[in-house]
């Protein structure tokens, strides 16, 4: 049973982030792009998905979006609760977009 949690679970996640990209994609592209971190390819995709094919997307056992949380630095500065909130987000906003952005292969 845990195994089927999980699996609906995913696909919730999926569903949100698809529904959730596309909506931050129409109201603002370019600022969507460097949140989601992907390429203009990949945004282009994403914005013009049909209703029917992000819920087939979403129905994958497989996640589709991915944490950015691959060094430590970004890691402390998004986790920080400490007086430097403000300084710490901006910081790790500048780090977040000088990662390279997700194209299609």
């Amino acid at each position: 049973m845990m195994k089927m949690d999980i699996a609906n679970e995913i696909r919730e996640l999926n569903l949100s982030y698809l529904m959730l990209a596309q909506q931050i994609l129409r109201a603002d592209r370019a600022s969507a792009m460097l949140k989601l971190g992907i390429g203009e390819d990949v945004a282009e995709l994403i914005e013009n998905l049909s209703p029917s094919q992000v819920l087939r997307m979403a129905s994958s056992d497989m996640l589709l979006c991915q944490f950015r949380f691959d060094d430590t630095l970004l890691l402390n500065l998004m986790s920080n609760h400490g007086r430097e909130n403000s300084a710490a987000r901006i910081h790790a906003t500048i780090l977040a977009a000088s990662k390279a952005v997700e194209h299609i292969a």
